[in-house]
């Protein structure tokens, strides 16, 4: 099954209407802050309850007899699959009818019951799960034990079925809430790693519009039945049959290529920001199926080599160590490193010690050890590429614990002017960080155009990060007043259009079709203002002081050349606050800057999300300047 595109599509637009669920259920950790209903937040969180709670009336009366007729309150407590069982016992409620062979449900929705049901990973507790629901379901209607002769491959298969189709429905702060199950005009939309479409949620209370949705948006894509299906229902049956709620977290489905009539639309079902190897293994593990969409066909292409290379430097010893023989070994090795101190950090809090060790094997890598020869072992030092997933995942990481530290130096200390510069020094490097990180993702963005969500969420970042800095109370000490940026809050770049298009003028089939020379003309502009601010950000920090440029990566060719970058340290360096590097006009230039990625940051998520979703907020720069 698949979906494919009605008509021609531009870039940027809604290719379906809001869709309402089948069926959908909070996860555990919000039931007691969200509304069961819509996922709105609730105005006063109660205690924790294994009662579902409202934020209105009308969604009380719209939900609360689904939830106590579906026996979910029966379940037991803290089960491992909660709201994938409250999912499944609602959706019996609403499809009870079952195909004979139990591979897919009279709504056309996939079951994967043969595969999920027979596999290592979720045999166990599908199982498990099939009982505790047909458990519950039997005691509602006064049966209060379940016979061993009793059959739960119903239970088994709209369990699986949850499993293959449910989505994560997340919120504007990118929290997953809960999961929710949608018809086939979402659920047919295949895998690929190089998706032309994405989706968005509009979570709000009833009859609230105002993000998210487009009352006006159609249907822009068709059913395609690309197999064998014999034995189960026709196309048509299958999309008058899917039958859900008047409610609940709707979801919306966007172009982010253009789409040509006829063409397969698809979405991403994993992170795009993986190696090859990673996604297979998160598609097969969740899913059962590999993938052999465009972007692995053509393994390994520049982007998928980049996300997992290594740079090695064998000692003199080892000048014949044959590398790929522990690629994987010094991958894992790296990887278990950084995995490991970020949940350290996660569990135990200590920020300082969180930036010391990513910044170090950053900088040193880790050392392997090659089987014993004539002179000895060999050993190789390896670290990652600044372009690694895990290297990116450090510096998303880094960005936020420097601006925790910054925090804690000004919540922990008087506010004298060595605590006001510390809290600075934290948040210059939060903001170089955030900025390498868009740098970098932007990079491979524009050789894989798929990866323009991430791209969007790290320029915006990187914008409110150094917009921040550039009203940091610091400079108030030095003399440079938050006022004395009033001047330039309706700055208009001379080099580039950027910040010339409104949003009204971008969502015009001309700018669309234009992006690819406003994100040419956007870098152009930041790569040439990056040198006024780019060493004052990075000063003091060992490993961003041998990143040569966060935009323009061709001294990367430097880094396998032993004697250009020995050790990553420079250990002549340490934060200096002299007075000549905090001038006026170097704060200008943050400030322009900051502009120049959020500004773009927004144009993209605007492509991605719409121009009313909660990931596309209205800009109004003067707010940055406001004591």
């Amino acid at each position: 099954m698949e979906m494919r595109g009605e008509e021609n599509i531009e870039i940027g637009e809604d290719i379906t209407p809001p869709l309402l669920p089948l069926s959908f259920s909070l996860h555990d950790s919000f039931r007691s802050s969200h509304c069961s209903s819509c996922f709105s937040p609730l105005s006063s969180p109660s205690h924790p309850s294994h009662a579902p709670l409202y934020c209105s009336a009308a969604c009380s009366s719209s939900h609360s007899a689904i939830a106590s007729s579906s026996s979910e309150s029966l379940l037991p407590p803290s089960s491992p699959l909660s709201s994938e069982l409250r999912t499944a016992l609602r959706l019996l409620l609403s499809l009870p009818s079952l195909c004979p062979h139990l591979r897919r449900f009279n709504n056309g929705l996939l079951t994967n019951h043969h595969k999920l049901s027979s596999s290592p990973e979720f045999a166990t507790q599908i199982r498990q799960g099939a009982i505790a629901m047909a458990a519950a379901r039997k005691s509602r209607n006064g049966d209060c034990v379940l016979d061993q002769s009793d059959s739960v491959l119903l239970e088994e298969a709209v369990l699986c079925l949850v499993l293959t189709n449910a989505v994560e429905v997340q919120d504007e702060a990118g929290r997953s809430l809960g999961i929710a199950v949608y018809d086939p005009n979402f659920s047919w939309i295949n895998h690929s790693c190089s998706p032309n479409a994405g989706y968005r949620f509009s979570v709000s209370p009833p009859n609230d519009t105002s993000f998210g949705e487009d009352s006006s948006s159609t249907l822009r894509i068709v059913p395609s039945i690309s197999e064998d299906e014999s034995g189960v229902c026709s196309c048509s049956d299958y999309m008058e049959g899917a039958k859900g709620y008047g409610y609940g977290p709707k979801i919306i489905v966007r172009s982010i290529k253009r789409i040509k009539k006829g063409e397969e639309v698809c979405v991403s079902y994993t992170d795009l920001l993986q190696p090859k190897a990673m996604r297979q293994s998160d598609l097969w593990f969740k899913y059962q199926f590999t993938c052999s969409c465009r972007r692995c066909a053509m393994y390994p292409s520049y982007v998928d080599h980049a996300l997992e290379e290594l740079i090695s430097n064998p000692s003199s010893s080892s000048l014949h160590f044959d590398f790929d023989l522990y690629r994987d070994e010094a991958n894992k090795k790296l990887s278990d490193y950084v995995d490991k101190t970020i949940n350290e950090f996660l569990s135990v809090g200590d920020p300082e010690s969180c930036c010391m060790k990513l910044e170090s094997v950053l900088s040193l890598g880790l050392q392997i050890e090659q089987i014993e020869h004539g002179d000895g072992k060999s050993h190789l030092n390896v670290k990652f590429h600044p372009f690694h997933h895990v290297a990116l995942s450090a510096y998303t990481t880094l960005s936020s614990v420097y601006r925790i530290r910054s925090s804690d130096v000004l919540a922990l200390h008087s506010r004298t002017d060595e605590s006001l510069f510390k809290a600075f020094d934290m948040s210059r490097i939060s903001a170089a960080y955030s900025l390498l990180l868009a740098g970098a993702s932007h990079h491979l963005f524009c050789l894989e155009s798929s990866l323009l969500a991430s791209a969007a969420n790290f320029w915006k970042q990187a914008g409110d990060s150094l917009l921040s800095l550039a009203r940091n109370r610091v400079w108030n000490s030095l003399g440079f007043l938050v006022s004395d940026l009033s001047t330039v809050v309706k700055y208009k770049c001379s080099k580039c259009s950027l910040l010339d298009i409104s949003a009204a003028e971008f969502f015009s089939q001309a700018e669309r079709a234009n992006v690819e020379n406003i994100s040419s003309d956007f870098l152009a502009c930041v790569s040439n203002m990056a040198p006024m601010i780019w060493r004052f950000l990075i000063n003091g920090c060992h490993y961003l002081e041998t990143i040569e440029d966060p935009f323009d990566f061709q001294w990367l060719a430097l880094l396998n050349r032993d004697e250009e970058h020995d050790g990553f340290v420079n250990e002549s360096s340490s934060f200096e606050h002299r007075a000549e590097l905090y001038t006026n006009e170097r704060r200008i230039h943050i400030y322009k800057v900051g502009i120049h990625c959020l500004m773009y940051g927004v144009i993209l998520a605007q492509i991605c999300y719409g121009q009313n979703s909660h990931f596309t907020p209205i800009l109004n720069l003067g707010e940055y300047f406001v004591n």
